[in-house]
């Protein structure tokens, strides 16, 4: 641990090793970069010897990545220890990790599919197992995982320590915790632990027609390494391509992908060859990279848990990072929501002036849906009023004739000497802005500006 730089536990770890090394099982509430896998791995190989025929210890996790990442870091903890750690999950050559585990291991980090498998293909004998460790529980179960984990649980000995680890704690949870734990004690690290004082949260006001626009100014002026998430596979897509296009070293990451491909984009990111990783959720889960400076919620996520997790990923390993959600008008209620619930502080940050002189990547445009109140109503100022002669009604009619729009999708009308304000609903606002000013009223030609105060 000294030699990885870790100087003092973190509250998970001062909570569960104890425990763990007692030989209690427990299970644990605590989010992703909170330290359990320093948690449960200082427990394994303090628990179970090295160098054994079978192994003795098995780590069950949801994603490939994280079979990785908990792999990659139980062989730096038992750098002194000498314990084989073997990852086993699907999407790889399953040849090659039958020839590791034939050459021993005393500890696998693996996802359930592909460790039922091995059992089956008898290639894998988990007999000798003194300790489990189920890890992001929730997550395992919501991808349907419980069946596999309870065939998997069969076919290890009863009389062992079970160690589980999830982010939330649903009923599923504890009922798996009762069928499978014998006497478990319950730990849980408190939301205000889980974030790191070292991340500054911000949210940006912006409409999704606006959202790359925000991107790629915060990408101009501060060039950070970044993870951006956003909600879907598609979304992931669209924006790769998107900033690709425009030169950016990014690549994106989600669940459809090869796995080989998934794993050369993680390395290239680790090392720093791309900037800019695009991700879903799920892909993203486990990802451990320490120097990380921003994280970008592209898509803002609905639940709190998925919010933690994200933000997580930056404020790392002592140093400072930034997290900066991307928030239409209608999703401000979750950063009321998240700061009520966490007792955090997210401030309100507007989008980076541009560098003088600098031009846009992208250029900002109107967004209707941002803008627009509740009833979906924009304002817009024209350059005729009473000294034209216009009147409400005849005002009103000129706009229906002129954009083809029907008098419902017109609101208030204010009249001035010189100019009047018309509000008009959001889904016309292209026609009021783009053909209105083709039209001429009485012979005088029309100007429209969106009125955004």
């Amino acid at each position: 641990m000294e030699d990885m730089g870790w100087s003092s536990p973190t509250p998970i770890q001062v909570m569960s090793v104890p425990l763990g090394l007692e030989g209690t099982d427990m299970f644990a509430q605590a989010q992703t970069g909170t330290g359990k896998t320093g948690a449960f791995g200082a427990i394994v190989l303090q628990t179970v010897d090295a160098n054994q025929k079978l192994p003795t210890a098995i780590v069950l996790v949801p994603t490939r990545e994280l079979a990785n990442q908990v792999s990659e870091e139980m062989e730096k903890l038992a750098k002194y220890t000498g314990h084989e750690c073997v990852p086993v999950y699907g999407g790889a050559s399953i040849e090659g990790q039958i020839k590791r585990l034939e050459k021993g291991a005393d500890i696998i980090a693996g996802t359930p599919g592909r460790v039922l498998d091995m059992i089956h293909r008898k290639v894998l004998n988990l007999s000798k197992i003194k300790i489990l460790v189920l890890d992001e529980a929730d997550r395992m179960l919501d991808m349907g995982f419980i069946e596999d984990i309870e065939n998997i649980l069969s076919a290890m000995p009863r009389e062992r320590q079970t160690l589980l680890f999830s982010a939330t704690m649903p009923e599923d949870i504890k009922r798996l915790a009762g069928d499978y734990m014998r006497k478990p004690k319950e730990i849980s690290v408190s939301k205000d632990e889980v974030v790191l004082d070292l991340t500054k949260q911000y949210y940006i006001s912006v409409g999704r027609r606006n959202k790359s626009w925000a991107l790629c100014r915060i990408l101009d002026l501060d060039r950070p390494k970044a993870i951006i998430f956003c909600q879907t596979k598609r979304m992931v897509d669209i924006l790769d391509e998107r900033l690709s296009s425009l030169k950016y070293k990014a690549e994106a990451i989600h669940g459809d992908m090869p796995q080989s491909k998934r794993e050369k984009v993680l390395s290239e990111f680790k090392e720093d060859k791309i900037d800019i990783l695009i991700a879903t959720d799920v892909a993203a889960r486990g990802l451990d990279v320490d120097d990380i400076s921003y994280v970008v919620n592209y898509d803002m996520p609905d639940d709190l848990d998925t919010y933690i997790h994200r933000i997580g990923r930056t404020g790392r390993a002592g140093k400072a990072g930034i997290a900066v959600s991307f928030v239409t008008t209608e999703e401000e209620y979750l950063i009321r929501e998240f700061e009520l619930r966490t007792e955090m502080t997210i401030e309100k940050r507007d989008v980076p002036d541009a560098e003088e002189g600098a031009k846009d990547t992208i250029r900002r445009v109107v967004d209707y849906d941002q803008i627009s109140d509740v009833f979906g109503m924009v304002r817009f100022e024209l350059n005729i009023g009473k000294a034209d002669g216009v009147g409400k009604v005849s005002l009103a009619d000129f706009i229906i004739r002129s954009v083809r729009i029907r008098d419902v999708s017109i609101g208030k009308i204010q009249i001035g000497e010189a100019s009047s304000v018309v509000e008009v609903h959001k889904d016309f606002g292209n026609r009021m802005t783009m053909d209105l000013p083709k039209m001429k009223y009485r012979g005088k030609r029309i100007y429209v500006r969106v009125v955004q105060d």
